[in-house]
């Protein structure tokens, strides 16, 4: 598991979605989008922590997660921090005049330390202003050499350097500048004759192209100084990645899985992985120790991943780094959290995001789980958990867990829940 506690004292759990570490931060829809997503982290919260986060946490969410976890909701303070679009987190922090609000709630308890959701340098100088240390790291300051490691990490150019020094195989690629895509593209696919476009600094699909011999060309970009990936498109049976964590031991594996995706975008998440061979998972495993290993070297302290694909040949290969807490590090918590309290510590679990043709609210779609038998049962250790919240009517969409003691029940849930809810695929 990765902890986000490891003693008494609390956190203020800064869900800084608006960072400049995963994305540019002129890329303002996408940034709402997964600032929407910040209600998850109270699936992480204890008594007397914080959680900052750029939207409202709706009172029957709160209610219904409060419960679930033993977690009374009044015992965590919610301030919300709107988005100023183009800034991060600390930056709408002065600007909506909550610095010395939040300051006040930090040292309510000794020992209060900051978790940011993107360890960034605004974070890290946020917790000066604050007054408080930066979880999980021993010295409570990460440095410079820290921060540069991150940053670097979460581009697709830096990790492909850090892959080839570490013996971790990748698709063949080529990194330009923006002004030289046109052609980087045009040699690439005359190669492969299907390649995929990367931004250097993107996060969940944002901007991925699928180029072909018989597609539209690709033109310049209008920042030509930027750096863009071209790499050979790998025809895969699976998208997976390997999830870890950097301790004072040393790196350590938590989880690995199947990524559920459309058109490039993050939809779901699978775990554990199932159906590749046991070589495949001890090569995926062995690659996060050792992108663990160059993290620690760097002081870094706390959870990555790295994603790939399982090419229709049986080959791994390699496709970015994350190393921050992501869209399934929250869910594998919660589920952590959850099952052991059941005492069913080895769940097998799914995150999905689907549309509804339905119109339920949140408290609707909760009764509705609970009449049909669906509702995760702590007795039983299996269910499902709407564990964001979400917008209701025709049209929107709900993001759920579902946990089961296996594969083939997970499934069945899933399939039964669609039912419920009148869901289909994105």
């Amino acid at each position: 598991m990765i902890a986000e506690h490891d003693d008494d004292a609390p956190l203020v759990l800064l869900a800084n979605f608006a960072s400049p570490v995963p994305a540019r931060l002129d890329a303002s829809e996408a940034v709402r989008e997964w600032s929407a997503q910040a209600p998850r982290k109270i699936w992480l919260a204890r008594p007397g922590d914080v959680l900052v986060s750029p939207v409202p946490l709706p009172e029957d969410f709160l209610r219904y997660a409060g419960l679930l976890l033993g977690l009374p909701h009044d015992t965590v303070e919610v301030v919300v921090v709107p988005d100023l679009p183009g800034t991060g987190m600390p930056q709408a922090i002065r600007h909506h005049g909550l610095g010395e609000n939040l300051m006040s709630l930090a040292r309510r308890h000794p020992g209060t330390r900051l978790l940011p959701i993107v360890l960034d340098g605004a974070s890290v100088a946020l917790a000066a202003e604050l007054g408080i240390q930066v979880f999980p790291f021993a010295s409570g300051r990460p440095g410079a050499d820290v921060l540069s490691t991150v940053d670097r990490l979460n581009t697709k150019t830096g990790f492909r350097a850090v892959a080839q020094a570490r013996g971790i195989r990748m698709p063949e690629g080529r990194v330009c500048r923006g002004g030289e895509l046109p052609d980087a593209v045009a040699r690439m696919v005359s190669r492969f004759g299907r390649v995929v476009v990367k931004a250097d600094r993107s996060a969940g699909g944002l901007g991925m192209r699928f180029v072909s011999r018989h597609g539209p060309a690709v033109g310049a970009e209008r920042d030509g100084t930027g750096l863009w990936v071209v790499e050979r498109c790998v025809r895969h049976t699976k998208e997976v990645s390997v999830q870890c964590v950097v301790e004072a031991a040393g790196p350590q594996v938590v989880f690995s899985g199947e990524i559920l995706t459309r058109d490039g975008s993050f939809t779901g998440y699978r775990s554990p992985l199932r159906d590749v061979p046991p070589g495949t998972i001890a090569e995926l495993e062995g690659w996060g120790l050792a992108l663990g290993q160059h993290l620690a070297a760097h002081g870094y302290a706390g959870p990555y991943g790295i994603d790939a694909l399982l090419g229709a040949d049986g080959t791994l290969y390699a496709t970015e780094s994350n190393v921050r807490r992501t869209a399934t590090t929250t869910p594998q918590a919660m589920v952590t959290r959850l099952s052991h309290a059941a005492k069913r510590p080895t769940p097998a679990w799914l995150i999905a995001k689907r549309t509804t043709r339905a119109s339920h609210t949140f408290s609707q779609a909760v009764q509705r789980l609970h009449a049909t038998g669906l509702a995760y049962d702590p007795a039983h250790g299996e269910g499902v958990v709407l564990y964001t919240g979400s917008a209701t009517g025709p049209g929107t969409h709900w993001r759920y867990a579902v946990l089961g003691h296996d594969r083939p029940r997970i499934e069945e849930l899933e399939s039964e829940l669609a039912a419920a809810l009148d869901l289909v695929d994105l």
